[in-house]
C-alpha cells in the first residue's frame, strides 16, 4: 500500500481538496444546534465526521468499486448561521444551498433539513422523501419554538416541499403523541417502526422506499440516531431499540433505483460518542451514498434535477 495513510490524510471529507461549489457533488456542514430539546453538541458534528472519514479512503467501494474520493466531489467548508437565531439562520442556510445542484450536508441537528428542502424543492416541485430516524419529527411545536428539530417535517409537509405519500420513514420507536402519530400517517406518510424494519429485514425494507418513491427525485435525510445507542451513542436524544450500522448499509445499498438528488446526516455530538464510532457510522452512510450515486448502478438524475414535478392538486 502507497500513498498517505489514513492518520495523515486531510481533515476535509474523505481527505478531498477541491472547494469547487459547482461539482457534481458537493459536501458541505451546516453546523447549527440551538434548536436541540435534549443534549446539545450537533454543532460539532460537521467536524467530526470529516476527521471519522479519513478510514474510508484507502480504498473502493466493496460492492460498487468506485471510489467515492474520486468522483467530481468537493468539500465547501461550513455554512454560515447567524448566531442564536433560529430563523435567520435556516434563511441563511437555504440562500448558500440554492446555488448547489446536489448537496451533500453534515449537520448540525434535524432543523437544517427544513432550509435544504426549501432550497432543493424550488427546483424540483415537491420531493419524496427517505428519512431515517428514531423521531417522526413531526411535532409542530417543540416545547414553544416553532422551528426546533423535532418539528422539521410538519413544516415540510406543510409547506409542500415534500409529497407526503411518497415519503417514507425507516426506524421510528421513541414515545410520542397519539395525535401526532395520527397526524402524521394520515397524510399519506408510510411509517416503519424499528421493530418492523428487524423483523422484514433490510431487503424488504428497500423494496418498501421503492414502493413509496418510484421514480420521483428524493431526498435522504438520515438522523444518526436511527441507529441503536450501542452503534451510535453520540448523539443529542438516543432511543434504544433501533437500527444496526449493518442494517442501514445494507438497506441503502438497495437504493440504487431511486432517483436521489440530495441528502444530509444530521444529530452527530461528538462530545458524547465513544471511540469515534458514531462520527464513522455518519460518515460511511455520506462514504455509501456517493459509491450509490456515483457508481453504474444509479439512475441519472440529469432530467429530474431542473425539472418541476407536476402539483399533485391538478
Amino acid at each position: 500500500m502507497t500513498g498517505t495513510p489514513t492518520f495523515a490524510t486531510m481533515t476535509s471529507f474523505l481527505g478531498i481538496a477541491r472547494d469547487d461549489p459547482t461539482a457534481d457533488f458537493v459536501v458541505a456542514g451546516v453546523p447549527l444546534d440551538i434548536g436541540t430539546t435534549n443534549r446539545a453538541g450537533a454543532r460539532d458534528g460537521p467536524h467530526a465526521i470529516r476527521r471519522a472519514s479519513r478510514m474510508l479512503t484507502d480504498g473502493e467501494h466493496p460492492e460498487f468499486w468506485v471510489k467515492p474520493a474520486t468522483l467530481n466531489v468537493a468539500d465547501i467548508g461550513d455554512f454560515q448561521i447567524a448566531l442564536g437565531d433560529i430563523p435567520a439562520s435556516l434563511q441563511h442556510i437555504e440562500q448558500q444551498a440554492a446555488g448547489i445542484r446536489h448537496l451533500l450536508a453534515l449537520g448540525g441537528e434535524h432543523g437544517v433539513t427544513l432550509p435544504l428542502l426549501r432550497a432543493l424543492s424550488h427546483r424540483t416541485g415537491p420531493l419524496a422523501l427517505v428519512h431515517f430516524d428514531a423521531h417522526v419529527d413531526t411535532w409542530p411545536t417543540n416545547f414553544g419554538q416553532t422551528y426546533a428539530h423535532g418539528s422539521v417535517f410538519y413544516h415540510a409537509l406543510q409547506e409542500r416541499l415534500i409529497e407526503p405519500k411518497r415519503m417514507i420513514q425507516i426506524g421510528i420507536r421513541s414515545p410520542m403523541q397519539r395525535e401526532v402519530w395520527d397526524w402524521t400517517i394520515n397524510q399519506g406518510v408510510t411509517v416503519l417502526t424499528a421493530q418492523e424494519v428487524h423483523a422484514i429485514g433490510p431487503g424488504a425494507v428497500a423494496q418498501r422506499v421503492l414502493d413509496a418513491v418510484q421514480d420521483a427525485p428524493a431526498y435522504l435525510s438520515f438522523d444518526i440516531d436511527a441507529l441503536d445507542p450501542a452503534f451510535a451513542p453520540g448523539t443529542g436524544t438516543p432511543e434504544i431499540g433501533g437500527l444496526a450500522s449493518w442494517q442501514a448499509q445494507a438497506i441503502l445499498r438497495r437504493l440504487g433505483a431511486v432517483a436521489f438528488v440530495g441528502m444530509d446526516v444530521v444529530e452527530v455530538a461528538p462530545a458524547y460518542d465513544v471511540a469515534e464510532i458514531t462520527a464513522l457510522a455518519a460518515a460511511t452512510v455520506v462514504w455509501e451514498y456517493l459509491a450509490l450515486v456515483g457508481s453504474s448502478h444509479a439512475v441519472s438524475t440529469d432530467a429530474i434535477i431542473d425539472h418541476r414535478m407536476p402539483d399533485p392538486a391538478s
